[in-house]
């Protein structure tokens, strides 16, 4: 097998015999299901971080008649993730089950030649200048979380964390990438947060089902993402037909695009782009899902962990008033300056990734380390499992942002190449700059304008995690109180 057609064989593993996936060790399986009867959905990814420190960095499982290999070690799912989208794709299944819930083709979930296309359509929208060019609009939005936060305050009302900071980021897409206004944060109508909320865990759920019941009958929960999918289809068109009438009304933005959806309706409508309205409209369906859910739920984990953390919440509280005291004032040379809060996020994000793991399937007969990866095979890729690694993050589960930062005029000390929380190789996330900008001017927000009495779920416990197509942290309340 020559180099060129597999990328990811490492040099040592031209002179020794390649393992094979069934004589790595794992844990049981029954007959026909496999481990699924040892898997909990709700915390799978954590099942598979304890299989990992049980079995090794490389074992295998089955889901259901599949055979699975599992890969905890960051430099080969660094490789598996450098070699796509030619070598290894998401697995086929969950693309059938998202076309077959009434999806549209978008950057996330297409593959190959019409990835590439969509890929370039949808790249301008989230390069940084344009980004910054609509600051104004991050803003805006972030002044309404502030005014919303402020009457809780005053009510001394508990703050359903994770849901104001949905409002907060599908605010920001609507209004910023579609020229929106979807102002769900001074209401409370949260209709749209609801629908996006059935989506993404229903696709996982259905992804690893042993059983396709749902075309045969369907439950409750399967009639309500019916209407939930069909109530979101309807709003993307709309978003759609309202950016095509300023297009058309306004021909100067053909040139000039005001906005991420103009800039992909412009480049769709290109000669050669490849694509046509359903890849936008699918487009549109990927940013509402991935920029509402991963975001939001970043931010609530960065502000949990900091609140636990009166140390380095004080810090972060310095920095951000002295740098950006006046949210109304803020402006990107502020954001850019906030080097620790920049730490506290890249911190969280190790601790707490919202994709802790990234399931992939081989599209060639390929090595993964030295092990034979035949065509089709599923490689379950665990990302959280060196980023709490003693090896590489001294006191790995204590939430330290310092490791982030310049030592003195040296390096960090914290391995950046080892948590992946947007991916690495040419698939890495578009929207990094986009989510990393909204998680600073709410962070800011919030340590320049209040005090944190408390974030905690309601039984006063520890945050649980609970997977769904993201991980997020489960009942967080937050308590404040508006500074003086």
């Amino acid at each position: 097998m020559q180099a060129d057609s597999n990328p990811i064989i490492p040099t040592q593993a031209e002179h020794k015999p390649l393992r094979q996936i069934a004589d790595l060790p794992g844990p049981r399986p029954l007959p026909l299901v496999g481990n699924m009867l040892q898997i909990t959905l709700r915390r799978m990814h954590q099942d598979a971080e304890r299989w990992a420190r049980q079995y090794g960095k490389f074992f295998r499982i089955f889901l259901g008649p599949t055979q699975v290999l599992v890969v905890a070690d960051y430099e080969a799912v660094g490789q598996l993730m450098r070699d796509r989208p030619d070598g290894f794709r998401r697995p086929s299944i969950t693309a059938e089950i998202a076309l077959e819930m009434g999806g549209l083709p978008g950057v996330f979930d297409s593959e190959g030649a019409q990835w590439r296309n969509q890929r370039r359509m949808v790249m301008p929208a989230f390069a940084p200048v344009t980004i910054k060019a609509y600051f104004p609009a991050l803003v805006k939005v972030v002044l309404r979380l502030q005014g919303r936060w402020e009457r809780a305050a005053a009510a001394q009302q508990a703050i359903d964390l994770t849901a104001d900071l949905k409002r907060y980021t599908v605010d920001i897409i609507a209004g910023l990438a579609f020229g929106t206004e979807v102002n769900t944060i001074d209401s409370d109508d949260d209709v749209i947060q609801k629908h996006l909320d059935n989506i993404f865990p229903a696709l996982s759920r259905r992804s690893l089902a042993l059983v396709p019941y749902w075309r045969i009958f369907k439950l409750p929960v399967d009639r309500q993402l019916d209407r939930s999918v069909a109530a979101i289809q309807v709003a993307v068109n709309d978003f759609i037909a309202q950016a095509r009438a300023r297009l058309q009304a306004d021909p100067s933005r053909v040139d000039h695009p005001r906005n991420m959806l103009e800039a992909m309706i412009v480049a769709a409508d290109q000669s050669d782009s490849g694509v046509d309205d359903s890849s936008v409209a699918g487009n549109v369906l990927t940013m509402l899902l991935a920029g509402e859910d991963t975001t939001a739920n970043t931010l609530a984990w960065i502000m949990y962990l900091l609140q636990r953390n009166p140390h380095t919440l004080q810090r972060a509280q310095e920095e951000v008033r002295r740098i950006a005291p006046d949210p109304a004032a803020f402006n990107i040379e502020q954001m850019d300056a906030l080097e620790y809060l920049d730490a506290c996020a890249h911190e969280a994000m190790r601790l707490k990734p919202v994709a802790p793991f990234i399931p992939l399937q081989a599209l060639r007969d390929s090595v993964v380390a030295d092990i034979a990866v035949p065509k089709d095979s599923i490689v379950w890729c665990v990302l959280r499992h060196d980023s709490v690694d003693e090896k590489y993050f001294p006191k790995p589960l204590d939430f330290d942002p310092q490791r982030w930062l310049k030592q003195g005029g040296a390096e960090a000390t914290a391995d950046k190449r080892i948590p992946m929380p947007f991916g690495a190789g040419p698939r890495t996330c578009p929207g990094r700059y986009l989510a990393l900008l909204e998680i600073k001017i709410a962070m800011a927000m919030l340590l320049s304008r209040f005090e944190i009495d408390s974030i905690e779920p309601a039984d006063g416990q520890e945050a649980q995690e609970r997977m769904g197509f993201v991980m997020s942290p489960v009942g967080l309340r937050m308590h404040l109180r508006t500074r003086i």
